[in-house]
């Protein structure tokens, strides 16, 4: 009963506000604090003052928001230890091979010179560009590529 004559002396308030600023002609200024000012007798009208009352002052709703907020994090802990890649050992392992094993043959970024250029070795051109990269850089198919547009 509190909130509901707190929420109509609030609006009452914003109304006698909006219309003083409609006196001095800010008549869209005095637009937005009226429909302001009427948002919480709506909230009255409409019974949501009442329903958020009565949950604000149980035990139990605070205790099921608690529950919420652990399962929440638990949520959040988890997407973190799967972003870091935290995992068994296993999977530990074989991530370890899989970066040592090289995904491109060395010679796939060397440039194809066509069906009737003569035969010419790919790895002697791709032998400075190899040298040139540090081991388990990913950029050597990238440098053949702009050195076969003649970048």
């Amino acid at each position: 009963m509190l909130a509901e004559t707190i929420c109509s002396a609030v609006s009452a308030a914003g109304l006698g506000i909006a219309a003083v600023t409609a006196y001095r002609k800010r008549f869209l200024a005095a637009t937005r604090i009226a429909a302001y000012s009427l948002v919480p007798i709506g909230l009255v009208l409409t019974g949501v003052v009442e329903w958020v009352s009565n949950i604000a002052f149980k035990p139990s709703v605070w205790l099921g928001f608690g529950v919420l907020g652990v399962a929440w994090l638990f949520f959040m802990i988890t997407r973190v230890v799967e972003r870091r890649g935290v995992g068994t050992r296993k999977e530990r392992r074989a991530a370890a091979r899989a970066a040592r094993s090289d995904a491109v043959a060395p010679a796939a970024s060397a440039p194809s010179l066509g069906a009737g250029a003569p035969a010419v070795q790919p790895r002697e051109k791709a032998k400075p560009a190899q040298r040139a990269a540090a081991p388990g850089d990913d950029f050597s198919d990238i440098e053949a590529i702009l050195k076969k547009h003649g970048i």
